[in-house]
């Protein structure tokens, strides 16, 4: 007999994700690997995730691939979330964001999702370059950072390169990601590296040799 699967559900029960903040638990400043490439992102994230809405608002940080960018911004959100004062996060991705403003311009219920973003305490967008040339989308956010903004609620980004080189997003846009800190994570170095490598490995029951772990 066969059955419906819901994807995202699957995917929340795989990962353990958080279905009211969508932050993946194991993203933490616990778990998070500093090096000398990434130090001064990790202590602004830190000092946003201490003091929300005052310090350093929006954050946007930047980088490459695979340097650590949404393991950093989730990690904010999971100590804000996890602080008694019971704030309310999201994290959402860009796609997700532009899905759900074009289903909600589709089906006429735009300002249910609207007033879900307005509501929070720390909003939260990665991969922010995927908004390039998505003209209605840019508007709706434009306008929810600017009440976000003026209530005091924090806003952090993520994006592969500085604001002021993504293309095809607003200037209005670009003026209001550089109103706080603009943190770039550099290219890592070979020491964060194995860093890495052996961090990810106490989680695990592999035992790799170091020169093993040199190669990778």
């Amino acid at each position: 007999e066969s059955q419906n699967i819901d994807v995202e559900q699957l995917k929340f029960d795989e990962f353990k994700i958080n279905k009211e903040t969508n932050l993946n638990p194991r993203y933490t400043f616990e778990s998070f690997v500093v090096g000398s490439f990434n130090e001064l992102a990790y202590a602004a994230s830190l000092a946003v995730s201490e003091n929300i809405g005052n310090t350093y608002n929006p954050l946007f940080i930047y980088g490459g691939v695979g340097l650590g960018k949404t393991h950093l911004i989730q990690a904010i959100g999971n100590k804000i979330a996890d602080n008694p004062k019971k704030k309310k996060v999201k994290y959402i991705s860009s796609e997700k964001f532009v899905s759900s403003i074009v289903s909600g311009i589709r089906n006429h219920n735009i300002d249910i999702f609207k007033t879900s973003l307005s509501s929070i305490d720390v909003l939260i967008i990665d991969d922010i370059q995927f908004l390039a040339g998505k003209d209605k989308t840019q508007e709706e956010l434009f306008h929810l950072f600017n009440y976000l903004y003026d209530n005091q609620k924090q806003i952090i980004f993520s994006s592969d390169q500085h604001p002021n080189y993504l293309q095809n997003l607003e200037s209005r846009l670009k003026s209001r990601f550089s109103q706080g800190m603009i943190i770039d994570i550099p290219k890592i170095d070979t020491e964060s590296k194995i860093a890495i490598i052996r961090s990810k490995l106490l989680n695990t029951d592999l035992v790799l040799a170091d020169d093993i772990i040199q190669y990778l």
